[in-house]
């Protein structure tokens, strides 16, 4: 009962307080439409200009809040709006990039394609082999673009390597990084020969070099012409490493594929429909 009772007396209190300061702030501003004001109303502004100065404040403290606020949501706004530009600004700076980049890659192509007398298809790279147990890549081109098994397949890099697999749309393409893989290269300094075999995802392996062969790091291997897949003189690789092992016959090479397989986009497949011959002349004929 006594906190009740207290309760209403403080309430009281402050409605009479507010009540008071309202009386004496609509007084005050009756005031001073004579010419001086009287001891009375000299009283009232005295006690009326607190409360009338506090208000002005509270006003001016929330007025600022509230355009404060409203400065916020608008910042914000024009925050979104602007990371939504940036965002088209950044896919389309990607875009332009990613195009850049396939123009540069048609173009070394384009240069390939124009210094080498045989016909070739361009082919886009459009999946690996699922099964996971080959290093080999699904192209866009088929047998209705002419292409044939044991066609040799290049890029601007070199050797790629040779279709295994055709259908009238696609084809398969076995790398030259693949262990099943052959190519008969020569050193193009020293005119060693030797075999190029698949040793991972990014290496090879020259086999059948003797010891008495003339083969250094650094060294150019080339594709020689016999087998009859590969035309004669493609980049194949550059030689990393050489060993000897004195229970060996032949050198451990180890060489560098000149074509970057994790990058592998475009392709060109040589139409090179006569094994036997090096010269497209006599292929037309």
């Amino acid at each position: 009962m006594k906190n009740s009772s207290d309760l209403r007396r403080i309430r009281t209190i402050w409605l009479y307080i507010v009540f008071t300061f309202l009386a004496l702030f609509i007084f005050s501003s009756n005031l001073g439409r004579r010419g001086s004001w009287s001891p009375v109303e000299q009283v009232a502004v005295e006690m009326a200009a607190p409360a009338q100065n506090l208000l002005a404040k509270i006003i001016g403290y929330v007025e600022g809040w509230w355009l404060h606020y409203l400065y916020l949501v608008d910042l914000r706004k024009e925050n979104t709006r602007m990371k939504a530009e940036i965002d088209v600004l950044r896919m389309e700076n990607h875009r332009y990039l990613e195009l850049l980049a396939t123009q540069t890659r048609l173009r070394e192509l384009l240069q390939f394609k124009n210094a080498t007398d045989w016909p070739v298809v361009a082919a886009q790279v459009i999946g690996r082999d699922p099964t996971g147990w080959f290093e080999s890549v699904i192209i866009d081109k088929g047998k209705s673009s002419g292409l044939k098994v044991n066609m040799p397949v290049v890029n601007a890099g070199g050797v790629v390597g040779q279709v295994i697999s055709v259908s009238p749309s696609y084809s398969k393409v076995l790398l030259v990084v693949d262990q099943n893989s052959a190519v008969d290269c020569l050193i193009q300094r020293s005119r060693e020969k030797g075999i190029v075999k698949g040793q991972s995802p990014s290496l090879c392996k020259l086999d059948y070099v003797l010891k008495t062969g003339d083969v250094a790091a650094g060294d150019i291997a080339v594709t020689s012409g016999i087998g009859g897949v590969y035309p004669k003189g493609l980049l194949v690789g550059e030689v990393l490493e050489v060993k000897d092992n004195p229970w060996e016959l032949f050198k451990y090479v180890k060489l560098k594929p000149a074509v970057d397989f994790s990058k592998l986009e475009e392709v060109l497949v040589i139409l090179r429909e006569d094994p036997l011959s090096d010269n497209p002349k006599e292929m037309a004929e």
